[in-house]
C-alpha cells in the first residue's frame, strides 16, 4: 500500500466519516473530509486525491451528481470512486456505475470489506 496516498471522504454522517477516516489512516492513507457535496467540490477544485469514498445520499449535491462531475473534470477523471451507500438495490448500483463509480460498498460494511475495496482501487 502506498504510504502517501490521500483519500477524500464525502459522508454526511459524522460517526461514519470518522470511522472511514480511522480505517484509512490505519492503512497509511491521509484523509480529507467533506460533510456534503458542496464542500467536496471545493476540496476537489484544488486537490486531486488518490481515491474518493463517496456517500450517495448527501445534502445539497448528491453523490450521483458529484460522481458525474468528477468524471467530467480531466484532472479527476481517473480517480477511483468508491460508493458507500445503504441503498443496496440493483438499480442503485447500476445508476452509480452509469455516473462512473469504480466500486460499490453497501452499508453497513466491515473494516476488512472496506480495506479490500480501497486496496483494489489503489492498485489499478
Amino acid at each position: 500500500m502506498q504510504s502517501l496516498a490521500c483519500a477524500l471522504i464525502v459522508e454526511d454522517d459524522p460517526a461514519l466519516r470518522r470511522m472511514v477516516a480511522a480505517y484509512l489512516k490505519a492503512m497509511g492513507i491521509t484523509t480529507i473530509e467533506a460533510p456534503d457535496g458542496r464542500t467536496a467540490l471545493r476540496e476537489l477544485s484544488d486537490k486531486v486525491p488518490d481515491v474518493i469514498c463517496l456517500d450517495l445520499m448527501l445534502p445539497e449535491v448528491s453523490g450521483f451528481d458529484l460522481c458525474e462531475h468528477i468524471r467530467r473534470v480531466p484532472k479527476l477523471r481517473d480517480v477511483p470512486v468508491l460508493i458507500m451507500s445503504a441503498r443496496g438495490f440493483p438499480e442503485d448500483r447500476a445508476a452509480a456505475e452509469e455516473v462512473g463509480a469504480s466500486a460499490y460498498l453497501i452499508k453497513p460494511f466491515t473494516r476488512a470489506q472496506f480495506a479490500g475495496h480501497i486496496d483494489a482501487l489503489l492498485r489499478r
